[in-house]
């Protein structure tokens, strides 16, 4: 596995979410021990899109509410990234780690 080249913090959060590519989101999956699939991707993408458009990373409670758009059980998102939200999802999504999130 290649080096990522977009500078992270001690807990391997990208330190701008502009660095983000689909490469890097591969590597910090991987660093994760997942394998990205579809679904993965397509919560990924909606976590991007919607920082893109309002500047921070959505709440976990969006991201459950888009998966049930989905068809999608609430539970699905820990089950895909069994980890968490901010712990896995925002991270290999290439959103900065809020002072104010928990990672426990």
């Amino acid at each position: 596995m290649s080096t990522l080249t977009a500078p992270t913090g001690d807990e391997g959060y990208l330190l701008d979410p502009a660095d983000w590519t689909e490469e890097i989101a591969e590597q910090l999956a991987a660093a994760e021990d997942l394998v990205l699939t579809d679904e993965h991707w397509s919560v990924i993408r909606y976590v991007r899109d919607w920082h893109a458009e309002h500047g921070v990373a959505p709440s976990g409670r969006d991201v459950i509410q888009f998966m049930k758009s989905q068809g999608a059980s609430r539970n699905r998102l820990f089950e895909l990234f069994p980890y968490g939200y901010v712990q896995q999802t925002c991270k290999i999504a290439g959103m900065i780690k809020p002072r104010s999130w928990s990672t426990g």
